[in-house]
C-alpha cells in the first residue's frame, strides 16, 4: 500500500514537472516566432533562417556532447532518422507556407498539428483523450483562432495552404516519433537528429544573398537559434512523462505566446477578440490539464525509464 502511494506521488510530481517543461517550451517557441519575424523583416529569407536555426542547434548539441560524454546515445537509429526527416520537413514546409501566404493563415494551419497528433496517437500508441481534455483543446483552439484574426481570417486553397497543412501532418508524425523515442533515447540525442534532418532539407534553399548587420545576425543566431534549442529540448524532455493528447493542449499555448511576445517586441496590438482569445486559450489549457487526466494514468508507469 505504501509502495503504491509512493509510486503515485512520484508519478504526479514527474507529470507536474513535465507540464512546467512543456509550458516553458511554448513560451520559448513563441519568442522564437517573434524573433524570426524580426529577422525576416531585416532581410533573411525563410531558407536562411532555417539553416541558421538548425545549424546553431547542431553546434550547441555537439558542445553538449563534448561537455557531457555519453550524452550522445542513439538506440533506435531508424526512428531517430524518421524523427529528423519528419521534423525537418515540417519546419521547412512551415517556412514555405509563411513565404506564400499570410502569417495568420500559415500559423493557423500549422497549429492544427496537435489535433492530428491526437488522432494518430489513438491508433498507434493507444492513448485515448478524455472528453474533458477534448473540450479543453477545443476551447484553446477557439482561443487561438480568435487571436489569429477570428472572423477576418479567410483561407483559400493554394500551394501556401497546402504547405501549411502538410507541415502540420509531418509535425504530428514527428511528435509521435518523439513519444516513442523517449522510452529509449534521451532528449539531446533526439534533438540532434531533428537538427540534422532540418539542416539537410533547408540548406539548398539558402543561397540567396545574405544580409549584413551585427544586431540582425545576433537576433538570428542567438535569438532564433538559441530559443529554438531551449524550446525543442524542453519539449522533447517533457514527452517522456506526458501523453500526446495532454501535450497537445499545452502546445496550443505556442501561438498565443508568439502574439504576446510580438506585443512586447514588435509593438503589435491585439484586438478585443484577440485578448478574449488569449484568455480563452489559457482557460482551456488549465481546464484540460486539471480535469482531462484519466485516474489510472497517474499510477501508470512512465514511458521514460
Amino acid at each position: 500500500m505504501f509502495r503504491r502511494a509512493r509510486r503515485l506521488s512520484e508519478a504526479i510530481i514527474q507529470r507536474a514537472g513535465a507540464r512546467v517543461l512543456i509550458f516553458a517550451s511554448g513560451v520559448s517557441f513563441g519568442l522564437m516566432a517573434a524573433l524570426t519575424r524580426i529577422s525576416t523583416k531585416g532581410g533573411f529569407t525563410a531558407g536562411q533562417i532555417a539553416v541558421l536555426r538548425f545549424g546553431v542547434g547542431v553546434l550547441l548539441t555537439l558542445g553538449l556532447f563534448a561537455v557531457r560524454p555519453g550524452t550522445w546515445a542513439p538506440v533506435r537509429k531508424g526512428l531517430l532518422l524518421t524523427r529528423g526527416a519528419l521534423g525537418g520537413l515540417a519546419a521547412f514546409l512551415y517556412f514555405v507556407s509563411l513565404s506564400r501566404i499570410s502569417a495568420v493563415q500559415a500559423t493557423l494551419l500549422n497549429n492544427s498539428f496537435p489535433v492530428v497528433a491526437i488522432a494518430l496517437a489513438f491508433f498507434t500508441l493507444h492513448e485515448r483523450p478524455t472528453m474533458h481534455l477534448l473540450l479543453g483543446i477545443a476551447m484553446a483552439s477557439v482561443g487561438v483562432f480568435l487571436v489569429l484574426g477570428g472572423g477576418s481570417v479567410h483561407i483559400d486553397f493554394g500551394w501556401g495552404q497546402l504547405a501549411g497543412i502538410a507541415s502540420a501532418c509531418f509535425a504530428a508524425g514527428a511528435v509521435l516519433a518523439i513519444r516513442r523515442l523517449r522510452a529509449t533515447d534521451n532528449a539531446p540525442t533526439i534533438f540532434f537528429a531533428f537538427c540534422l534532418g532540418g539542416l539537410a532539407i533547408s540548406w539548398p534553399f539558402a543561397f540567396d544573398p545574405w544580409p549584413a548587420g551585427v544586431a540582425l545576425w545576433a537576433t538570428a543566431l542567438v535569438g532564433v537559434g538559441g530559443t529554438s534549442f531551449v524550446a525543442q529540448l524542453l519539449m522533447t524532455q517533457a514527452y517522456g512523462k506526458i501523453t500526446v493528447p495532454e501535450a497537445a493542449i499545452w502546445q496550443q499555448l505556442t501561438p498565443l505566446a508568439s502574439y504576446v511576445w510580438a506585443l512586447l517586441l514588435l509593438d503589435e496590438r491585439l484586438s478585443s477578440l484577440g485578448i478574449l482569445g488569449v484568455l480563452l486559450g489559457i482557460v482551456g489549457v488549465i481546464y484540460g490539464s486539471v480535469f482531462g487526466q484519466r485516474r489510472n494514468e497517474a499510477a501508470s508507469p512512465s514511458l521514460e525509464s
